[in-house]
């Protein structure tokens, strides 16, 4: 796996300090994220996201008078090489706090080391896992899995549609999705007539769809996956014409999975940050200068479409600044606090308020109802 270090080191520059040894300390922001493999469609918006504001922050004095350190690991999608570079980071680069964990496994694999070293560990996987039951060191900034089931349903109920089929990955997020979405589906009055998987390095989900499609009573279909999986469930369903409204989770909320479906992600659903239609929000909307802010410093240096992962990145790194900010330092049982009592927080997913009870902050109005329509998200709810 290659190791991606960011080191803000012109000290002498940013923060008038004369001489080396008179540099302040950087303060060490880890991070392992899944850059390459299935999850980079995910990752990759996250790492450069870190990246610019990182510097950004740095170019405008830092945080205390102190540069950020960003000191990345890719685990290439692979949760189990997660484990090992955490420990790196904690042993070796001596971090002060942990944002990333692309994914629920990667996240979930790190979790021991990082509870046991005592680091503040601000993850930005969608499963419910993460936060429930509640770990001292351990948030979240993306929606769960519980909240994108229940938002799904709430519209299919809208819509006349109570027996579906689900169709999920078998990965981490894809496991927990299933779980929360079989729940779900009995709290809500859902029947799933058919509740079929997938890999998530599979390219043909045929054999699946063609199982649902035999069907007679199911009304609609709901995918559960991230990357490029569900891109291409959707053109596997336009190939057999499977004919049924298509929903899918939040992990796919981004332009590239609107492109990558080739045409065929036309009238599917999904739960979504306010981030994806940014401009398309009233004015009243308290986000909208977030969202509008992150899109536009975003798009300008990277020369591509913002995704509500990249902003689950965003709303970590200044979660965490916010806090180290608040708690006066980088000792890491006071920015663990701090982060803990975050309260009406505006960031690109939601406004965040945490308690001793709650470590991700955001209830179900910060999902926005969306629907692809001529190759464009536009807002239902």
């Amino acid at each position: 796996m290659r190791r991606l270090q960011t080191i803000i080191a012109a000290a002498a520059v940013c923060f008038g300090l004369s001489a080396p040894g008179g540099a302040a300390e950087p303060i060490r922001i880890g991070s392992i994220l899944s850059v390459t493999g299935p999850a980079a469609f995910l990752g990759d918006p996250e790492l450069k996201t870190l990246q610019l504001y990182v510097e950004t922050i740095n170019q405008r004095g830092g945080v205390l008078g102190r540069p950020l350190q960003l000191v990345h690991y890719d685990d290439g999608s692979d949760a189990s090489k997660a484990n090992g570079f955490v420990k790196r980071l904690i042993e070796d680069d001596k971090i002060d706090v942990l944002i990333g964990g692309t994914t629920t496994g990667s996240t979930m694999s790190m979790v021991p080391a990082v509870e046991r070293a005592g680091i503040p560990f601000v993850s930005l996987a969608g499963g419910v896992v993460i936060v429930e039951p509640v770990k001292k060191w351990l948030f979240k900034t993306p929606h769960t899995d519980r909240m994108a089931a229940e938002r799904v349903f709430e519209d299919m109920k809208k819509r006349g549609l109570t027996r579906i089929a689900l169709l999920s990955e078998t990965s981490g997020f894809g496991q927990s999705g299933r779980k929360e979405s079989e729940a779900a589906a009995t709290r809500l009055g859902i029947t799933l007539v058919a509740n079929e998987t997938y890999g998530p390095k599979d390219t043909d989900m045929t054999p699946q769809l063609t199982t649902i499609r035999g069907k007679a009573d199911v009304q609609a279909l709901f995918v559960f996956g991230l990357g490029q999986g569900p891109a291409i469930v959707n053109k596997n369903a336009k190939m057999l014409g499977l004919g049924l409204p298509v929903y899918h989770a939040h992990g796919v909320a981004s332009e590239e999975f609107i492109r990558l479906s080739d045409g065929a992600a036309e009238g599917v659903r999904l739960p979504a940050a306010a981030l994806l239609v940014a401009a398309k929000l009233p004015d009243e909307d308290p986000q909208k200068p977030v969202a509008l802010g992150y899109t536009k410093a975003y798009t300008e240096r990277f020369k591509e479409d913002v995704s509500t992962f990249g902003g689950h990145a965003h709303d970590a790194l200044s979660i965490v600044v916010s806090a180290i900010e608040r708690a006066g330092s980088t000792d890491k049982a006071k920015v663990r606090d701090a982060i803990e009592q975050t309260k009406d927080h505006v960031g690109a997913g939601g406004r965040f308020t945490m308690s001793p009870t709650d470590h991700m902050g955001l209830d179900l109005s910060a999902f926005r109802m969306l629907e692809v329509r001529n190759g464009d998200w536009v807002l239902i709810d």
